[in-house]
């Protein structure tokens, strides 16, 4: 996502209503991705679980929203301060913005780019919460997001994004999140599951999704707000950056789908409805980094990569023995390291930078540079979220009771349950027997 379109030194950029309103909508299409996610993550769960599922995402809208007001977008959009964090004093509270005060040399005002921002900035840490469906306290997991935000995301934020980031100087492609949201997600939920552990029963007893139509309705809202992430990360319209996004960002994922569904097919012998979810959204994740370097025959070679790559991956963690509930690593951190090193192979060099990778005669550079964003945002998020979820769980524990966790965190948690099985509709009916008259108790569900 670069900072800014850069103009031609004698024109002075003026505010853009198109541009603006653009920005806003994808805006709103990237909102609506954490609810998709919620959907997504909470399908996949058993039924005692589902609430809990829906609550770790939605919790994020609430606090990042207030800590990016506070603070957060100073420290990952303010002025530089060594390549690793930013500052500016105006910016905490977002107080002393002008209302038509642009962003850089943007058409937008900064107003807009902030809370474009912020989006990103709520949907990274619900990411993570997949991985630890069914076990983890809920107070934990708030002050986690809180945490984690503050000391991992913003920070990589400014590094990939930021004019004057280490990552950015540098000239790491990441035109949407490839590493600032899905490798730092995918890391940090491997981080925190080395600290709770697995759920009780992994590998023994049945974890199937309870509702599949809703991890299907949440892969489609996902697929749906994505085009807002990608397309808008460009910050205008003005030169066809965006649109090249946009149609990059379709075509990844319809054929990140069908990789994962002939993966499927032959590895499994069925097309299932949870790979076809799965591996569209392993398409959009791969994607996300490069849908502005490359061509669309790019896009269609990264979603087959990514679609069979994620599919393989998904099954590690029963080979390694660590419990990513709903492979959160398999898709979104493998998914994301394709997207960005393939950045190194397909980048056409003709579209929102002059950069080309290894098939279009730019040689091993941008590889590299791929690389070294990809080694140290996984490295730098594996960490500290390591060490984050160590000092929560010795403070007050990560991780609920078991046999809060056997009877259902939804009632622990939230005293509430996601349906309602016994309900006025429910009950019982007596009939007569035709022959013999005898009384048959004949269940009525609801």
């Amino acid at each position: 996502m670069p900072p800014g379109i850069l103009t031609l030194a004698a024109d002075k950029a003026t505010l853009s209503p198109a541009n603006t309103g653009f920005i806003l909508v994808c805006s709103a299409l990237v909102m609506v991705m954490t609810p998709g996610l919620a959907f997504f993550y909470g399908g996949m769960v058993r039924v005692k679980s589902v609430l809990n599922m829906l609550m770790m995402s939605f919790i994020s809208l609430g606090i990042v929203t207030i800590l990016w007001v506070l603070y957060g977008f100073g420290l990952a959009f303010g002025t530089d301060k060594g390549g690793f964090i930013g500052w500016d004093g105006h910016f905490a509270g977002l107080s002393g913005i002008g209302l038509t005060q642009l962003w850089g040399t943007t058409t937008i005002p900064v107003y807009v780019f902030a809370v474009f921002q912020l989006m990103f900035a709520i949907i990274t840490p619900a990411l993570i919460s997949g991985a630890l469906a069914d076990r983890v306290k809920f107070t934990a997991w708030a002050l986690f997001i809180a945490l984690w935000v503050t000391l991992v995301y913003f920070p990589v934020a400014h590094w990939v994004w930021a004019d004057g980031g280490w990552l950015f100087n540098l000239g790491v492609i990441d035109f949407a999140g490839g590493t600032a949201v899905h490798i730092n997600a995918g890391a940090a939920a491997l981080g925190v599951i080395l600290v709770v552990g697995k759920r009780i029963g992994f590998k023994k007893d049945p974890m199937r999704p309870h509702s599949l139509p809703l991890v299907m309705l949440g892969a489609g809202l996902l697929w749906f707000g994505w085009f807002g992430f990608n397309a808008g990360s460009w910050l205008g319209n003005d030169d066809g950056v965006g649109a090249v996004a946009f149609l990059n960002t379709q075509v990844a994922t319809g054929a990140a789908m069908l990789g994962w569904l002939a993966y499927e097919k032959l590895r499994h012998g069925s097309f299932t409805t949870l790979g076809a979810a799965s591996g569209a959204v392993a398409g959009l994740v791969a994607i996300t980094p490069a849908c502005g370097s490359v061509s669309p025959l790019g896009a269609i070679a990264i979603g087959v990569i990514a679609g069979v790559l994620c599919a393989m991956a998904v099954n590690l963690k029963y080979k390694l023995g660590y419990d990513d509930s709903l492979d959160v690593i398999g898709v979104h951190l493998v998914g994301g390291i394709a997207g960005s090193l393939l950045i190194g192979l397909f980048a056409t060099g003709g579209v929102q930078s002059k950069a080309k990778g290894l098939f279009y005669g730019g040689g091993l550079d941008q590889l590299g540079k791929q690389t070294v964003g990809v080694v140290c945002v996984l490295l730098y998020s594996l960490v500290v979220s390591y060490v984050l979820a160590k000092a929560i769980d010795l403070v007050m524990g990560f991780r609920i009771d078991e046999d809060e966790e056997i009877s259902g965190i939804d009632q622990a948690a939230h005293a509430e349950t996601a349906y309602d099985f016994t309900g006025a509709g429910g009950g019982s009916a007596v009939r007569k027997g035709p022959a013999l008259g005898e009384a048959l108790t004949k269940k009525v569900d609801a």
